[in-house]
This record gives C-alpha cells, sequence and structure tokens, in this order.
C-alpha cells in the first residue's frame, strides 16, 4: 500500500475583525482557478488518489460483490411509463448493459417510435456527461437540449429541427436551467451563468441567428440572487423568478410575446418567499407573508400584488406548492413531517373553493407527491409513491372516483420480499427538549440489544427535507444486519419552514446537536452501540459529517464526507467565489458581520480539527465542482491527516473530471456506491458477513 501523502504546511495567515487565522494549506486552491494546472496541487490530489486506490485494492473482490448485488436489483433494460403531451406520448428507456438513457415519442394517433435524445451516443468520447434538459417547442418541430461534458454544470444548448433531424447551427454556450420555447417557437428562453456561476440573466434567443444577437430580457443586480425561467401549467405566460434562500420575486410575461412588457408580482421584500401558478385571469399564490408554513392566496392578473387569502395557513400543515389545472388545482405539502397532496374544485368564483379532498396512501412513513403531469385538461393525475420498504410506484389518480391504478412498480430482478423488513417512525428528544423524527428501516427481527450496525444519513440545510424514499442499494447492508436511519433534522424543512430557520443563522448548531443526539438516542434504544455507527452525508451533509466528527467522534465507526462544504469560515469570507454571496442566508455574512464570523469558526470542521483521534473516514471531491470547491476537501483531509492522534484509514478521492455529482453513468455511480459500502464493511468488521 503507498504511504499515506503529507501536504506540505505553507504558512499563511490573515486577519479579519480584530482575528488572525492561520491557514497552513492555503495554497492547494490553485491561483487559476476554475482553471486546475498548478503542478504541486495536481500532483498532490493524484498522490491521494494513488492512496485511495491502493487502500481499495484489498477490498476489490467486496467491491466487486457490492457492485454485482446492487446491479442485479436494477432491471436493466428499463422503461419509464409514457407520458401524454398533447399529440405525442413521450417516454425513457434504458437498454441492457448500457450507462445512459435514451428518450423517445411517439404519436398518439400511431406511428413509429422517434428517438429525440441518444444520450449514449451523445457520451461516447467524454469521461463524464449529463444531460441539463430539452424541451420541444409547442408545434412540436424543435427541440432545445442541453449538455455538460466535465461536471462543471456551464451547459451548451443546441436545437435540432425533428422533421429532419438536422441539428441548427445555433449555440447557446455558458447556460443552465430550464430552456423555455415562445409560443410561436421563434425564440428560446433561457438563463445564463457569469463567471461566478451565477445566472444574473434570462435571455430570448431567436431560432436561426447567433448568440451574440441575443436579447436581454432581465438582469439581476443583487450578487446574492440567482433568476430562472418557467412556464406556467397552462403554457400562455413565462415566470422569471429571482431570489436568494430567503427572498424572491417573479415576473410575467405573455409566452406569445416574450420580447413584450413583463408583470411584476410583488416587489422583493426582505424574509418574503411566494410562488405562482395561474388559472384563466386568476394568479394563484403560495406564500410565507403572514405564516412560516405558508398559505394561499390569489389575485387578478391585472392587479398581482392584490393578495387575497384562499386558503389559511395552519401550525401543523406545511404548504408548499400548487399546480392549476384546466377544472381543478392541487396544494401538497406536508403533516408531521409526511406529504399530502389535496384537491380542490374551481367554485363560485376563483376566491370561493371547496373544502378539498385528500388522497390517502397506506402507510405509516412514505414519500409521495405529483409525477409527470404536463398537460393542463387532464381527469387523470400521475403519482409517485414510495417507503423505506415499498419499491417506487407510477399511480394514476382518477380524479373523479378518486380509483388509484398502478401503472408501473419498480422490479428488483434479483428478488425482494418486503414483508422481510420492517420500517418504523421515531422521534428522539434533542438537548433542548425538541423531538427530532428519525425514520429507520431494517430487517425484520433485529435484535434491540446493541448488537447492530447501524448506517445514520442526514443533511440538514437549505429547507432541503429528506424523504423516506425506498432504495435498492441499502438491501446490501439491511441484508448484513445493518439498520439504515434517516435523521430528520433542523435545517431541512421536513417539519415546516420554521424547522429550516431553527438550524440556519445563528441556530445553525442546532443542525449538528440534532444530528449527534439522535445518534445518541438510537443507541439508548438499542438499534445500535457507540462505535457501531457508519454516518454519510454529502455538501452541507459533509459539513454536518465534518462537526459531528470533531465534537464526537467515539460515537462513529466510520464516516463518508462526499464533496464535503468543510472550509465554510474562508468560503464565506471570499466573495468572489460561484455561491458565496447567495449563501449568505443560509450561514450568515462574516465579511460585515462579527457575530456570524464568530459562530462560523465556531463550527467550521476546518477550522476546529483537533488533536484527537478520529474514525475511519472516506472523502471525495470533484475538481470541476463549482458548488463546493475541490480544495474543500482536500485541505480538510490534509490537516486531518497532519493533527489526528490515530492511525485509522483516512482516504480521499477526487474525480479529476467531474463535478459535485461525481461520476456520471448509472454503473459508474453506483460502483462508487459500492465503494463507499465496502470501506464501512471493511473498517466495521462486516466485510465477511
Amino acid at each position: 500500500m503507498t504511504e499515506a501523502p503529507i501536504a506540505p504546511k505553507r504558512r499563511h495567515k490573515f486577519t479579519h475583525h480584530d482575528i488572525t487565522i492561520s491557514d497552513d494549506y492555503a495554497w492547494l486552491r490553485d491561483p487559476g482557478y476554475p482553471e486546475v494546472t498548478e503542478k504541486d496541487v495536481l500532483d498532490y490530489l493524484e498522490a491521494e488518489n494513488a492512496h485511495f486506490e491502493a487502500h481499495m485494492a484489498p477490498h476489490a473482490g467486496l467491491i466487486d460483490t457490492l457492485f454485482d448485488e446492487m446491479k442485479g436489483r436494477i432491471q436493466e433494460d428499463d422503461a419509464s411509463v409514457p407520458v401524454k403531451d398533447g399529440d405525442y406520448f413521450y417516454w425513457r428507456s434504458f437498454e441492457k448493459g448500457a450507462q445512459y438513457r435514451k428518450w423517445w415519442r411517439k404519436p398518439v394517433a400511431g406511428g413509429p417510435d422517434e428517438l429525440l435524445v441518444d444520450e449514449p451516443a451523445m457520451a461516447q468520447g467524454h469521461d463524464y456527461f449529463r444531460l441539463g434538459t430539452f424541451s420541444i417547442s409547442e408545434n412540436d418541430r424543435f427541440m432545445a437540449y442541453s449538455t455538460d461534458t466535465d461536471g462543471s454544470e456551464r451547459y451548451i444548448a443546441r436545437i435540432r429541427d425533428l422533421y429532419t433531424g438536422a441539428e441548427l447551427p445555433d449555440v447557446l454556450e455558458g447556460t443552465m436551467g430550464a430552456l423555455v420555447w415562445s409560443k410561436d417557437g421563434a425564440h428560446i428562453l433561457y438563463g445564463k451563468v457569469n463567471d461566478q456561476w451565477r445566472i444574473d440573466k434570462i435571455i430570448a434567443h431567436r431560432i436561426g441567428t447567433t448568440q451574440a444577437d441575443d436579447v436581454l430580457l432581465y438582469e439581476e443586480p443583487d450578487i446574492g440572487f440567482q433568476a430562472g425561467v418557467g412556464l406556467t401549467h397552462a403554457r400562455d405566460y413565462v415566470v422569471i423568478a429571482t431570489g436568494d434562500n430567503s427572498t424572491n420575486e417573479v415576473r410575467l410575461l405573455r409566452a406569445d410575446h416574450v420580447l413584450g412588457a413583463q408583470t411584476l408580482v410583488r416587489a422583493r421584500q426582505p424574509g418574503l418567499e411566494y410562488g405562482v401558478e395561474l388559472h384563466e385571469d386568476m394568479l394563484y399564490i403560495v406564500t410565507n407573508d403572514t405564516h412560516t408554513n405558508f398559505r394561499l392566496v390569489t389575485a387578478p392578473l391585472s392587479a398581482p400584488a392584490d393578495w387575497h387569502e384562499l386558503i389559511a395557513p395552519c401550525d401543523d400543515f406545511y404548504l408548499q406548492g400548487v399546480s392549476a389545472f384546466r377544472d381543478f388545482f392541487v396544494v401538497e405539502g406536508r403533516k408531521r413531517g409526511l406529504d399530502q397532496i389535496w384537491l380542490h374544485q374551481y367554485a363560485g368564483g376563483a376566491r370561493a373553493v371547496h373544502q378539498g379532498r385528500q388522497i390517502d396512501f397506506p402507510e405509516a412513513s412514505y414519500s409521495a407527491g405529483l409525477d409527470e403531469n404536463p398537460e393542463y385538461a387532464v381527469d387523470t393525475l400521475r403519482l409517485s409513491y414510495e417507503s423505506m420498504v415499498t419499491p417506487d410506484r407510477v399511480v394514476d389518480y382518477d380524479v373523479a372516483t378518486g380509483a388509484m391504478t398502478v401503472r408501473k412498480e419498480q422490479v428488483i430482478p434479483s428478488g425482494y420480499a418486503a414483508a422481510d423488513y420492517a420500517t418504523e417512525r421515531l422521534e428522539i428528544e434533542a438537548r433542548d427538549g425538541t423531538p427530532i423524527p428519525v425514520s429507520i428501516v431494517h430487517r425484520a427481527g433485529l435484535p434491540r440489544d446493541g448488537s447492530a450496525p447501524l448506517y445514520l444519513y442526514g443533511y440538514g440545510a437549505y429547507g432541503i427535507s429528506i424523504d423516506p424514499g425506498f432504495s435498492t442499494n441499502r438491501l446490501s447492508l439491511l441484508d448484513r444486519g445493518f439498520a439504515y436511519a434517516i435523521a430528520h433534522i433542523r435545517g431541512g424543512d421536513d417539519l415546516g419552514q420554521q424547522w429550516q430557520r431553527d438550524g440556519k443563522l445563528t441556530k445553525r448548531w442546532n443542525t449538528f446537536n440534532d444530528f449527534m443526539d439522535v445518534a445518541r438516542g438510537l443507541i439508548e434504544r438499542g438499534y445500535t452501540a457507540a462505535g457501531k455507527i457508519v454516518a454519510a452525508g454529502g455538501s452541507a451533509g459533509g459539513e454536518l459529517m465534518g462537526v459531528a466528527l470533531n465534537e464526537a467522534p467515539v460515537l462513529f465507526g466510520a464516516v463518508a464526507a462526499h464533496v464535503p462544504f468543510v472550509d465554510v469560515l474562508n468560503t464565506m469570507l471570499d466573495d468572489s467565489l460561484p455561491l458565496t454571496p447567495g449563501e449568505w442566508t443560509e450561514w450568515g455574512n462574516p465579511i460585515t458581520d462579527r457575530e456570524a464570523f464568530d459562530l462560523i469558526r465556531s463550527y467550521s470542521p476546518y477550522d476546529n480539527v483537533r488533536v484527537q483521534a478520529y474514525p475511519p473516514l472516506m472523502v471525495t471531491a470533484g475538481l470541476n465542482d463549482p458548488r463546493v470547491t475541490y480544495w474543500e476537501p482536500a485541505k480538510w483531509v490534509a490537516k486531518l491527516r497532519a493533527t489526528k492522534t490515530d492511525a485509522n484509514p483516512l482516504i480521499l478521492k477526487t474525480n479529476m473530471g467531474a463535478g459535485h455529482g461525481g461520476k456520471s453513468g448509472r454503473w459508474e455511480s453506483l460502483r462508487e456506491s459500492a465503494e463507499e459500502m465496502a470501506f464501512f464493511l471493511s473498517v466495521t468488521g462486516g466485510a465477511a458477513s
């Protein structure tokens, strides 16, 4: 096995708010970023990769076994349920052995299948490939699509004539997000990223012209805001939305006159969030203006700021969104952390509404929501449903009768019996007395004597919930005696927006304490024991892993931190980095705020590495990652290796041609999952089981 590389320390200090910070590994940030060409930086990353490969080499057989197990649970030649959109059915499929999908359509009236996007062909010759999006013009003739071939998430969009199969000369560089067609198919609207990887412009491109001739529709002046573009469900209006993590505003323009006047729904106000749908001439707006759990209001399109309450806010129902169909509208939300779907009929005018009908689901813990429903006039809703023991289902719901028809259930070729597993929904009290929900799954009959190992997952940021869904990959751990738990900690919006607010800014420590307290609670209840917990998280969840490791390393038998946001103080002090200004509403602005500086400094994993023993740790990074820059995990690993007192494995893998999501392609991604699992099993003694 190769020796673990030791990164040299190079003296670097800076002073802010009269506090001097030493950062001996600052040199790992290439000054030419996003180009990384410095030889000593690349040499160090390659040395870490070699060390990673050498450490994992003895476990190659286990990795192969796990990979084969997980691959055996995937139907290789799988296809989605066709979705009707206008005159065509659309679907996607994998062919046996293929890494990437193909996207198809077929006329409703009958005719041959038409291949729209051939991802396997597009991916040839690229180490990394990701389809960003594709969009069909309303006359069904043109398709706009975008691709990324290095993981930097700066997509290139192109346009194809579907009647002739010809690629048009139009090439749109630096796009991100949706590609929206005007009603007449003459224009494509898109978001353009700037040098800081922020969408600050919404642009209209006329088909047949060069990108230099494009027309600027909107430019966002606030460096903390990002813009995006979409359509209302009826496709009559284009929606231009801009915002950060806590504030937004929306503009509308007619889809048949995209170069015309724009209507501002309501001007931005700090902390005000709202989303807009349209039914005929009435806006349906979900907003947090009076309550953190949001309410539904309406407003005439002619007076969009004249809001009238339609559905009042509720302390125990978190209203997350509204979808307006021709004959009814759908409200989605969450009650006590579980997904809810309500149907409402338009009746007696826009501001009179029936009580609504809830769609019921059979299990005590599950994940459900609207699936693909592109058409405006429908009498059947396409839903998705799954739980920690129920494979993913695609369900058609008859709006008139309430009857449900399962159109597709995830096939597991190697076999699966739900009765062999059990799922529970627990509440574990945090140190401040707050009950924290925990979703857990395990083999039926799991002993409660502390003998079982347990995989604990957490995220806890940006109001992102971690739903209790199904995973075929985790069966490889469950079948080896592990329990698997999700800690629904504060910082996510699992229990509403207040749940998010209670884990951000000055309350950030709640997130970390919740996770550690859940681990202790699971130990107290006999699900596992200290040192038998393996924990994993990515991005902001990697920050969570870093804090938990610094604060309570004895709880964990091993940890995986994927593209971890661990150099928090340095990143939040650097407003030239892609995401920093927009992140201040989540973490605080340490540049101007001494209290934010002190708070971030108190938990930033890199700044709080301690002289102590740490459990085995696997870390991953992406050289082209624009979200968490590669040097954050590299610096953290270098400092840990120089500081920790144990001889436990510490390995870093940097994907040199990928970004935030790791390798592309379903098998490459699956192998990375097998690597993590093999790492956990090898260091916790479960490899032979």
